[in-house]
Parts: structure tokens; sequence; C-alpha cells
């Protein structure tokens, strides 16, 4: 199994690169989706958020309001932490029985927002960090996303720059391109990840990715 931990900045396109790398065969466990599920109505990782940030962060049908909550922790690093956590032990939890479930010659792809927050990449074999400008990031949050500027670079501003994201890459995928060149870039490196996955090598870390639920 080789374990690969995927990461990029909020608005670099890091999703797209998942579901291509899992159109070629990579089994892939997303720490944000995890997060979501982890949160739940009726979860105790919901009730252990509520107890903290109190009911206001709850929408009418009882499930998180995560605009609500991002308004809060976004911009207070102390407030982030504090529901990181929360939310990172039970993501990390999750996560290893998903990894479990693979293959002995799977292709694992961790997709962990905060991998380089949070120190994480020795737990991987290698790191894959997905690139775009600033600039891309916060036309893609504004425009696609529907974000406002201002949240959309308090969200930015709470992750690691773009320089320490790089310094911890095994790979990069410059997501700057049109889709039909990143579909190409994401093609080589798959490429790259199978045979690397043939490849005899030390076991990684334990522990499991902790980063999801902070993008």
């Amino acid at each position: 199994m080789l374990k690969v931990g995927l990461t990029g900045g909020i608005g670099a396109g890091k999703s797209e690169v998942s579901r291509l790398l899992v159109e070629h065969g990579a089994v892939l466990i997303d720490a944000d989706r995890i997060a979501r599920e982890v949160v739940a109505p009726g979860t105790p990782g919901l009730a252990a958020v509520v107890e903290v940030f109190g009911e206001g962060i709850l929408a009418s049908d009882g499930s998180l309001d995560r605009p609500a909550l991002g308004s809060i922790v976004f911009a207070d690093p102390e407030k982030l932490a504090v529901l990181n956590s929360i939310v990172h032990p039970l993501v990390g939890a999750r996560s290893l029985e998903l990894e479990s479930a693979a293959a002995e010659d799977a292709v694992v792809i961790h997709d962990v927002p905060l991998l380089t927050e949070n120190g994480l990449a020795p737990l991987y074999d290698l790191v894959v960090v997905v690139d775009a400008s600033p600039e891309t990031q916060l036309d893609r949050l504004v425009r696609l996303r529907g974000m406002a500027e201002d949240d959309a670079r308090a969200r930015m501003a709470a992750q690691a720059t773009r320089e320490q994201r790089r310094e911890i890459a095994d790979i990069v995928i410059d997501n700057d391109v049109p889709l039909d060149a990143l579909r190409k870039r994401v093609a080589e490196v798959w490429d790259d990840l199978v045979c690397r996955a043939r490849e005899p090598r030390a076991a990684s870390g334990g522990g499991g990715p902790r980063g999801g639920g902070a993008e």
C-alpha cells in the first residue's frame, strides 16, 4: 500500500485532483468529508462542538451551520484551535478504519486540507501538493463558491502559506492551468504513484490524518 497525503490551499482545486486520481484507480480517504460525518446530527462530535460554541452554530434542522461556525473560528485562531482539537481525533480514527479496509497493493490518497498546518507529512509515504496562486484561489472562492471576499481572504489566511505547502511537497501539481492540462498532469502523477507503489519502502508513521474540517 502506498499512502499519499494530498493537500492544497482552499480554492486550489484539490477536490478536482482527488476526483481525477480516483478515476485512475486510487482509493480516496477524504478528511473533509469525514469531518462532516463526525459532526452529523446525533453524533458525539456535534454535541462536543455545541457545548463549546453554543446552539447558535446549529441550523434549524439541528445540523451544523458551517458558515455560522466558520465566521466564528476563522477570525480567531484560538477558537479555531479548539474546534480542531475536537474534530481532528475523530477524523483520524475514522480515516484509519477506512485505510485498513483498502487492498494491500492500493494507492491510498488521503485528501487532507490541513496536512501542512498540523505537521502530518511524516504520516505518509509521500505528499502531493495542489498549487495555485492566491489570486486564483480568491477568484474561485468568490466567483465559483459565492463567498464574500472578506470571508474568502480570512479562510485563506487561516491556512498555511503557499511556500509552506511547497516545502513539504514530494510532488507539486500546478492548478493555474486549464482542465485539459490538469488532466494530463494528474495522469503523469498517477503513473509515478503506481511505480512507487511497486517499490519496497519503509512503513510510514501511524496516527492517521487529523486535518479535515477547517477548509
